[in-house]
């Protein structure tokens, strides 16, 4: 059943390039519109950040026209009809309609159409579905419309064949609920989910990494990372356990700080528990080197920020550095249930106030007190800042004096034949 309704307060569709671009592709037998995510996130009143433009054009006609405008044209996806154009430095993917007459996972041999209701019907969800031409009107041919009022995320005609096509569509439901959703995911999405994912299997370390790093940042991504461990998912994509508890615990605890999510501090306290964990699930999810490196510190020994007092706290600070100190605390707090308590508080907010001195001690004060160049003056000075630390950080030239001093007799002793 076809249903349209007109989208209002869209500035974007009335002016700017948009406006533009379906100016160019409608005319002479040609129909263009806006698809998509822009569509979705406008009746959801969020913001619009792509613009998507479906046209009936072919992409040799897209081309020509856009050339003749004096538009740049780039050949993006031309086998699949995508041609990007490039308006006021802002990119606009132009594809043109088309259907599925095979599917191999990922890739898909496509015919191109001029069919509204069939290109609407090859999209993953409902919510993705729809279309809104230059006049505003949005058009729905798969229920789209009804899924946005109820906030529901429902795949396109048979769930289990949309997943069929394209494994990548069982992450993509729980993200987009995670994101747009309210309430339990789809019923016959869930089940079809967990009956395919198998699949997951297929998919490159890549795309799992993408869509799950979206999926962690997402605001409902408590419920759906819930979801996604009750039906098995969250085992095969880590190779481990879920921790749902702590990962609930962590995006409270953000919240509760005022604190932006964090994927990766949210992926370290759904799946990490041990060091161990950081590295498997850095390696199956292909994370970048500053990712993995990030997970890796959230899960070393991150118990012992638990039970602190004020001053252990101020060296674990040091030593850490702010960030890394506060995602290991912070895990640490979850995992211990991430009840709002004036302890974990206290440590939580040291970081604000008060700010680590740099050690002030140098190798001169210490060659000037017979130290020899060398080894042995990269030991001495890792003594020193120890017993700085344990002083409490002193700065005052008497106090550091007698750091330097001491530091000296130990090691003399010590090292004495």
């Amino acid at each position: 059943m076809t249903e349209a309704r007109v989208l209002a307060d869209a500035p974007w569709l009335t002016s700017g390039p948009a406006t533009r671009v379906l100016a160019l592709l409608n005319g002479d037998g040609e129909e263009a519109r806006v698809v998509g995510g822009a569509v979705r996130n406008a009746l959801l009143k969020l913001p619009v950040v792509d613009v998507d433009i479906a046209t009936t054009a072919l992409p040799e006609e897209v081309t020509r026209r856009a050339q003749a405008a004096g538009i740049k044209s780039v050949p993006t996806g031309i086998e699949h009809g995508t041609v990007t154009l490039v308006v006021d430095k802002q990119p606009f993917e132009v594809t043109t309609l088309r259907e599925d007459t095979e599917t191999f996972g990922r890739k898909a041999k496509v015919a191109f159409g001029r069919d509204w209701v069939r290109d609407a019907e090859r999209r993953d969800f409902t919510i993705n579905g729809l279309s809104v031409d230059a006049e505003g009107v949005v058009h729905d041919y798969v229920g789209g419309l009804a899924d946005i009022e109820a906030r529901r995320v429902r795949f396109i005609g048979n769930a289990d064949e949309r997943i069929a096509e394209d494994y990548l569509r069982i992450l993509r439901f729980f993200r987009i609920h995670a994101t747009y959703g309210a309430g339990e995911p789809d019923r016959a999405g869930y089940l079809a989910c967990i009956a395919g994912r198998a699949g997951l299997a297929t998919l490159s370390a890549e795309r799992v990494r993408m869509e799950m790093l979206k999926l962690m940042a997402a605001d409902g991504a408590v419920a759906s990372a819930v979801a996604m461990a009750d039906g098995g998912l969250l085992g095969a994509i880590f190779g481990g356990v879920a921790y749902t508890g702590p990962f609930a615990a962590m995006i409270k605890l953000e919240r509760l700080l005022g604190l932006s999510p964090d994927p990766i501090r949210r992926l370290g306290a759904l799946g990490v528990a041990v060091t161990e964990d950081a590295r498997r699930i850095a390696q199956r999810l292909r994370l970048t080197n500053a990712e993995t490196k990030a997970l890796d510190s959230i899960g070393h020994r991150w118990w012992r920020l638990a039970d602190m007092d004020e001053a252990t706290a101020k060296r674990r600070l040091y030593r850490l550095g702010e960030e890394a100190y506060r995602n290991r605390l912070l895990l640490a707090w979850a995992r211990a249930g991430g009840a709002d308590t004036p302890d974990w508080r206290q440590s939580a907010t040291l970081p604000q106030r008060w700010s680590a001195p740099k050690f002030p001690l140098k190798a001169a004060d210490f060659i000037s007190r017979g130290i020899a160049e060398g080894p042995a003056l990269g030991h001495v000075l890792t003594l020193a800042e120890d017993a700085w630390l344990a002083a409490d950080f002193p700065l005052d030239e008497a106090a550091l004096n007698n750091v330097a001093d001491q530091t000296v007799s130990r090691f003399t002793r010590d090292h004495r034949l």
